[in-house]
Formats: structure tokens, sequence, C-alpha cells
């Protein structure tokens, strides 16, 4: 209604729109702006202290009517036809047209900058992915309600990057913006409505810190998804059954290497338009080949001579960079500085620290402010070394004029995305995907989508009140099998390519189907030590596994399926004895185990990186996680082992399993299918024991890059709280033997297995500009 009139000037768009919700800005929940229950709300000021506007303090009645709507919207969103969806999503380009203007304005204002043509970009993708997504994405459902909850700081274009492909699956959504971004999605959500969105498919829920994120969760009984940019929401929520995927997050730090064959005038205008900008969502270290490095520090010193002080938000900002400047100098580090550092005030100049160690705190937690810390690398292995030292795993910028040494540097680093001659380009055809403490989840579309033949997500229920202190600590006592007693059988677990006995030496007992009379045999009671040996050897020999052609591994693969067919008779009676299947039942899940490999070996060279943009100047390559830890189900003990086995190293990881603790025996039969087989020795280890207890050590090791599990409540809840620090991928089901769980292993669905591959990777996105 108030963008009728075309009569406004430009510049006062914004205002206008502000004006006109006499600049108190409500919820948004069933299509239209709504006041709070309670009518609290909280100021929005801008960089120069000037109240901008207020926005609505969201509380349970709220959370509980948003929930409402956000269900109803769901109904008529997902009702609507792959081509209707489209319809929509292409007419917010030309609401965008008409309204793109004061949306800037909006934006600049509140410091949450994100460009028109960008946002018209996303729509025009996601608009094909929403027409295409029955074509393409055949036997695939929409999750339902997903949940988008963001920090203070996080960009519009990285929210929007959510929100619209969860709208494009069918799916709707309830956004939970920081504070900033909030004025441009609430104008959003009011175009997006006016454009057919169906009310309640897009609700926004404001409120004065990100705990609003955990209300959601709490009432939102059919929220399916989290998405977040730290890792606050995954502690909060372990135990409500609500996957919580992380997101790359604002302020990682990121590389910026200079090789000795770069075009160093291009590299240091670069790398001072990404340093010293205004709003940084990273925080740029200079990594420099020693043999440029007095060049390199020329040329910044010239082009640093005629800039500006840099005003900063407050004089405690201030004080931080001053603090940091001071330990960086008493560590050795040098200055070049764009002019004289003011005595007082909110001002500092832009800085580089020359010299600088990758210990140094400047480095390892960079503090807001124009400061650029300045590193040195001999070789090309130094410079891959000192861009992979952070903890994060966002985003690194390449320069050399040698595409080779750039390739191979950039398949060598552990981030989402890698920028070769250029840095922070973005474009939807390519994922954008956070490695290490960046991030869990990859932004595109189909993670907002689940398989109808996938396991049943988690369901929903109040954590349960426990020590996470105390989980796993209970043991039974151990049993020293008797040497005098050679009725009873003892296993071995699989380690470094060898069976052996458990580190302690001990042993538990092995019960026959239903728990009652007698042993069956006795297994190894592994446990921490056991752990750390198998990934020790999983971390020496998962990088070469992984450079092995698909075609290679493809083979190893066959190799394993027919070194299964040979034993088939041996492994089919272990199941008979351990689960009191019949043998007609436990040969058909051996010959189903047996297909099921072949198909992870075909799979091999077969399915390769996404989408490619048509200039060709960009790849989207698939890459393994690193050393895997699964905890398997009690149902079908050796059919689902060997579908996790077969999608885990496919896909170039290692894996440490833990057999399931009430049928172990035909997992343990199966190892001898691996000593026989091509494998290399540590890519697959088999460790038996107490489930609690060793999901605690995979846990707690830094080095496991993700973890599989089927087990407990319990255990769920305690992943889903421990696994933050290092941040570590979950898969996580409960154990219901018998509850549509069988299913998922014995149908061998093209979108169970997609699934399950995709859950074995991280992607990575190498932008290689033309000319």
């Amino acid at each position: 209604e108030m963008f009728a009139d075309p009569s406004p000037v430009p510049s006062l768009l914004h205002q206008a729109w502000l004006e006109h919700r006499s600049r108190s800005l409500g919820l948004f929940i069933d299509g239209e702006f709504v006041c709070s229950a309670d009518g609290r709300s909280c100021s929005l000021a801008d960089s120069k202290g000037s109240i901008v506007c207020s926005t609505a303090c969201a509380e349970e009645a709220d959370i509980s009517q948003c929930a409402s709507s956000a269900v109803n919207g769901f109904k008529s969103w997902s009702n609507l036809s792959c081509n209707q969806r489209a319809k929509v999503l292409l007419r917010l380009v030309s609401v965008l047209g008409q309204h793109g203007q004061c949306l800037s304005e909006l934006c600049e204002l509140c410091e949450a900058s994100c460009a028109t043509a960008a946002l018209v970009r996303l729509l025009q993708f996601y608009s094909s992915w929403a027409q295409l997504r029955d074509t393409l994405l055949t036997d695939w459902t929409p999750l339902g309600v997903v949940a988008v909850v963001t920090s203070k700081d996080c960009p519009l274009y990285s929210l929007l990057l959510k929100v619209l492909p969860a709208l494009a699956m069918g799916n709707s959504v309830v956004v939970v913006p920081g504070q900033s971004t909030a004025p441009p999605v609430l104008l959003l959500a009011q175009l997006f409505t006016g454009a057919g969105l169906p009310a309640g498919a897009l609700n926004v829920l404001t409120g004065s810190d990100i705990t609003l994120g955990v209300k959601v969760a709490q009432n939102h009984k059919n929220v399916s998804l989290l998405f977040e940019d730290g890792v606050m929401l995954c502690k909060a929520t372990a135990g409500m059954g609500v996957p919580v995927a992380v997101s790359p997050c604002v302020g990682s730090t990121c590389p910026f290497i200079i090789f000795e064959s770069a075009d160093i005038n291009s590299a240091v205008d670069e790398v001072m338009e990404a340093a010293f900008r205004k709003k940084k969502e990273v925080f740029w270290v200079l990594c420099v080949q020693e043999s440029v490095v007095d060049s390199v520090v020329a040329h910044l010193r010239l082009r640093m001579a005629k800039m500006k002080c840099v005003t900063l938000p407050s004089e405690a900002d201030r004080e931080r960079v001053d603090a940091a400047v001071q330990e960086a100098q008493q560590l050795g580090a040098t200055l070049v500085q764009s002019c004289a550092d003011p005595t007082s005030g909110a001002q500092y100049p832009s800085t580089v620290l020359c010299g600088v160690a990758p210990s140094s705190p400047c480095v390892l937690n960079p503090c807001p402010g124009p400061l650029l810390p300045l590193m040195t690398f001999r070789s090309n292995t130094e410079a891959v070394t000192l861009g992979n030292h952070s903890p994060h795993g966002q985003a690194a910028s390449i320069w050399t004029e040698d595409l080779t040494l750039a390739l191979e540097t950039a398949q060598r680093l552990s981030v989402g995305s890698v920028w070769v001659n250029s840095h922070s380009i973005c474009d939807p055809c390519l994922p954008v995907s956070g490695h290490k403490d960046s991030g869990t989840c990859t932004d595109g579309g189909q993670e907002f989508l689940r398989p109808s033949s996938s396991s049943p997500p988690l369901p929903r229920s109040s954590p349960v009140s426990m020590d996470y202190t105390q989980f796993g600590t209970e043991t039974s006592p151990p049993i020293i099998p008797a040497e005098s007693d050679p009725a009873r059988y003892s296993h071995l677990q699989f380690v470094a390519g060898k069976a052996c006995k458990s580190v302690s030496g001990c042993s538990v007992a092995v019960q026959p189907p239903g728990g009652s009379g007698g042993l069956l045999a006795y297994c190894p009671d592994g446990g921490r030590k056991d752990v750390r040996n198998a990934v020790e050897a999983a971390v020496k020999v998962q990088p070469g596994w992984m450079k092995k052609s698909p075609s290679a591994r493809a083979q190893s693969l066959y190799s394993l399926a027919k070194g299964l067919e040979a034993k088939r008779r041996d492994i089919a009676a272990a199941i008979n004895t351990q689960t009191g299947l019949s043998m007609d039942e436990a040969e058909k899940e051996v010959e189903l185990s047996i297909t099921r490999l072949s198909v992870w070996a075909a799979y091999c060279d077969k399915v390769q990186g996404g989408p490619m943009p048509n200039s060709g100047s960009a790849l989207s390559i698939p890459e393994a996680l690193g050393v895997m830890g699964v905890v398997l189900p009690d149902y079908n003990p050796l059919l689902s082992m060997v579908t996790v086995l077969g999608a885990t190293i496919a896909t170039g990881n290692a894996v440490i399993m833990v057999p399931s603790q009430k049928y172990p025996l035909p997992v343990l039969a199966f190892i001898k299918v691996l000593q026989s087989s091509d494998l290399p020795a540590g890519l697959v280890n088999v460790i038996t024991g107490s489930r609690d207890q060793l999901t605690v050590a995979l846990a707690n090791h830094s080095v496991i890059k993700a973890i599989w599990y089927w087990g407990s409540a319990e255990g769920c809840q305690y992943l889903q709280y421990t696994c933050t620090s290092p941040l570590k991928t979950l898969r996580l089901c409960e154990d219901q033997e018998g509850k549509d769980g069988e299913l998922d292993w014995t149908r061998c669905r093209p979108s169970f297995l997609e699934e399950m591959w995709r859950s074995a990777v991280q992607w990575k996105s190498v932008w290689i500009p033309t000319a």
C-alpha cells in the first residue's frame, strides 16, 4: 500500500517504509505484521548511535501462534505444484525490481548490505530448482517446517541462502534473524507475501538475543531442522530431537596466500580491499612466500600511504585493537601503518602486522579492527600448513600464475571455498560449505529434503536430565576367558589391519538370542586406548586412500564383495546363531550385503561433483570428511554394517566401527573378509565393547570428523551436546529394532544411497577467473 505512490525521493524510500510502520516493526506471522503478546520491544541503532526503529520481542504466546501458522503454511505451500511454486519465486524477481532500492537503503542503514542483483540471482536459481524438484529429485520429500536462526552479524545474503532453497523445496520457514538484519528480513517477508507466497509459509520472529532460537525449537513440535551461525543451539537443543545444522560462521580466519609466481600488484590491491573493507565477514591472514615478502611489503606501504584512520564502533574496540597490536609487537612483529596513530578516540589506522607467528593471538583470535597479520613461508607444503593452521575452514584465496600449483594447493587446503587470483566470489550454482569448525552443512537445496525410504527422524522429546561427565562410565565387570574352556570361542577385534585383543586384555560375554541361557562367545572389551590406536592408524592411511582414483576404490569394494561371497556360509551361520534368524533369512541378508557392496563399488566412479557454471571457470568437488566413527545398529547387523562401510570408504574416508553390543558376531566374522581384502591396513577398524564407553571415546577424539550413531536417546543427546569443540558432523538415529528401521537397510533405493553418500562428503568450491 505505501509503495503505490512512486513519488518519494529514492534516498527516502526506506524512511517512508519505516514511518509507515511508525518505526515500530512487529513480528511477521501468518502473512501480516503483529505486535508481540506483551508489547515488549528493543531498539536498533545505526553506526552513529541514532535509533533506526524498534523490533518486537517474541514471547511464548507469539512462538505458539507462529508454530500453528508455519504448519498451515507448509500444507498450503507444499500442496502447490512445482510449477506453481516456481512462478511465485519468479514473481519475486519483478517485485524486487520495483522495491529493490528501498531494500538496498534499508540494508545499508542497518549495515546488513546485500546487492539486489545477488538476491535476484538467488531467486532465479532457486525458482529453477522449484520447477525441477520432482523431475530431478524423485523419491524425496520436504522436511516440513524449517527454522533459520542467525547471529547478529550474519549477512542477509547468507540468511537467504538458506531461506530460498528451503522454500523452493516446498518447506515453510521460520526466520529468527539477528537484530541488525531484522528490518530488511521483515521487509522481504512482506514482499514475499505480496508476491503470492501463502500466509504462514514464511514467518519472522524477532527478539533481543539468540536464545529465541531455543524457544522456537521447544515450541515448534514440527521443526525439522535448525540452522545457525555458531554452536550454541547444538548444546541448548541437545535431546529435543531437532537436528541442528551449523553454517559457516561470520568471523572465520581465512588465509590469503601469495606465491612468488603471483602478480604482486594485483594480489596487493585485492588484499587491501579484502582486509580493510568497512564491514568484514571474515578475518584475513596474509601468507607470503619469503622470496617476495620484501616486494609485497613495499607495495603495501605504497598503497597504505594515503589511507585515513578507520572509525571503530566504540572506544572499547579501540582498546582491544591497541592491546592486540602491543602483544604482537612484544612477540616480534613489526608494523606497517597507513597514518599516525591518534592518541584518543575510536579511530585506528589500517595496520599490517609483519612477521607474526602462527601461534600469535592476533592470528588465532583476531579482534575486530583494521589489522592484517602477515606470515611468511618457504615451500608450497609450508604454505598449505599455514593455511590449515586455523580451526576454521571457510575459505582461502590463492595468488599465483601457475595453474597447476593453484589447483594442487586448493586440493590440499581444508576449506569450503578456494578463490584463485580472486576473493569473495559466490554464486548459488556452487555449494557453500564449511570445513572443520566453520560448519557442518552445505548451503544449497537438497539438505531441505529427505528420502522417502530414509531412517525416521529423531522423535521429539524433552531432554533427559543427565550428567554428561558420567555418561559411558558405568561398566560391568570384565571377563577374562579361561584358557581351559575351549567350548567358548573368543573373537578378536580389527585395528590397523590386524586382528587383535583389546588393550585392556579383557573381554565381554556375548549372549544368545533372548539373552538367556549360556554364552555364545567372548569378544574384546575395547575402550579409549583402542579408539586412539585405531584413529592413529586411520589418519596415516586415509589421505592416501582419498587420493586413489575412484575406479581404484571401486575395484577394492568389488573385491570386498567377492570376499564376502566366498565366506557367505560362515557369516550366515554367525547371523543365525547370534540373532535367531533362520538360515534362509540369514543367507538372504548376506546376499543383500554382497549386492550392497557392489552398488557402492559402482557409485565410486559415477557420482561426481555438483552443478558447474556455464563459463567453466569453477569446480565443485566432493571430498572425504576424513576419519569417521560409526556406532552400528542392532537390526540387520551385517547389512547395516556393509551399507555404512561402503558409504564411508567409497567416498574416501577411513572408519572406526563399533558393532552392535547385542549382536556383534556377524561383524566380527566379517573381519576375516577384511583381512583377505586389498584395503589398506588401518582404513577399516572394528572395536567391540560397551557402546556408551566407545561413544564417549569417539566423541572426545579431536581427529574424528564425523560420527554416525545408532543407539539410545541418551547417547544421541550426549553427542549433540559434546561434539561442538571441535565441531563434528553427526548423523543420529535411535536404535529401535523392529520399528521401521529394517526397511531402510533391506531396500536399496537411489535416494537412500544418495543421502548416505552426501552425508559422507564435504564440498569444496574452487573459483578460477577467466580473462
